[in-house]
């Protein structure tokens, strides 16, 4: 299967109607229409990036293509996470009928239409997020340097198979979280400064323990820039499983290092450390202490890596 089969397929998957009816704002009227046609999305999503540098390359705006590229990308990203926002809500308004249900044909209509609500908005951020890490693989492509979001990771969540009941589609959806937020599979931890430029470096380092261990489930420290962004868009690149452990800012000066805690609990089978600040090396330390086979790399070998390509 080539690239652009895999391409369609995903979007063939996420651009399907899971309900009847749909509507994605309380108020607004129920439609019947259909989703768009995926792969006409797919085309659209790709050429919304590419025409920018095709149009812009070869002038005095060709640097600002991959700027604006960017923004472009990352507006999807911040659509489909409201999107998400709203879904989560409206599965706690389901669940909160359930528990309110007496039975009466009012409250069984009430039930209904919010079980329409959550599924519809479920459906429209499966299709958002397909765009966005579209969009994303595109501008990787066109600029040779991967996007990463400023928040969470790229991981796009995975569609929820047709669901009748109200109480079986939460279960299936808490489920689905489940699987998202605590994926089952082999723990690499990964950990590194904000400042970090040589992506190549640790696409590398990342790829060698993939293929030794193909079922990864790949734990940041969760920052938004530098080495962690770098870990999160080569997690969406390869379809790998990715928790971004953030601070508990209730801890205080105590954030970090409890964070490095969490990660060691997961009894990681490896581990990629970065040179960064002091929570790195406290990580490193734990790391070695506890005998985890590791990585660890300075920002001197970035460099290294440079001069020797």
């Amino acid at each position: 299967m080539t690239d652009r089969d895999a391409t369609l397929d995903r979007f063939a998957d996420a651009f399907i109607e899971t309900t009847d009816s749909y509507r994605i704002t309380p108020g607004d009227d129920v439609t019947s229409a259909p989703m768009p046609d995926g792969e006409v999305v797919a085309r659209a999503t790709e050429l919304l990036v590419t025409t920018l540098f095709d149009v812009l390359r070869d002038t005095r705006l060709e640097a600002m293509a991959d700027r604006i590229a960017w923004g472009i990308v990352h507006s999807v990203h911040k659509v489909a996470g409201q999107i998400e926002g709203e879904a989560d809500k409206a599965a706690m308004a389901v669940r909160r009928l359930i528990e309110q249900n007496d039975g009466s044909e009012i409250g069984s209509v009430e039930l209904e239409e919010a079980q329409m609500l959550c599924q519809s908005l479920d459906e429209t951020q499966d299709a958002l997020a397909c765009m966005r890490d579209y969009a994303a693989a595109t501008y990787h492509a066109e600029t040779g340097r991967p996007w990463s979001a400023p928040r969470a990771s790229l991981v796009s969540s995975k569609r929820t198979a047709s669901v009748v009941a109200a109480t079986d589609y939460l279960a299936a959806r808490r489920k689905r979280h489940i699987d998202a937020r605590a994926p089952k599979g082999p723990v690499v931890i990964f950990s590194g400064g904000q400042v970090w430029e040589d992506h190549r470096l640790l696409y590398a380092a990342l790829d060698s323990i993939k293929v030794r261990v193909p079922t990864m489930v790949l734990a940041t420290t969760g920052q938004d820039k530098g080495c962690d962004a770098i870990a999160a868009a080569w997690a969406a690149r390869n379809a790998c499983h990715l928790i971004p452990f953030s601070l508990d800012r209730k801890l205080g000066n105590r954030a970090g290092f409890a964070r490095n805690e969490q990660l060691l609990r997961l009894r990681p089978v490896e581990a990629v450390v970065c040179q960064g600040s002091g929570l790195q090396s406290h990580l490193a330390r734990e790391v070695r202490r506890l005998g985890i086979p590791a990585h660890f790399f300075a920002l001197a070998n970035q460099h290294h890596n440079r001069a020797t390509r």
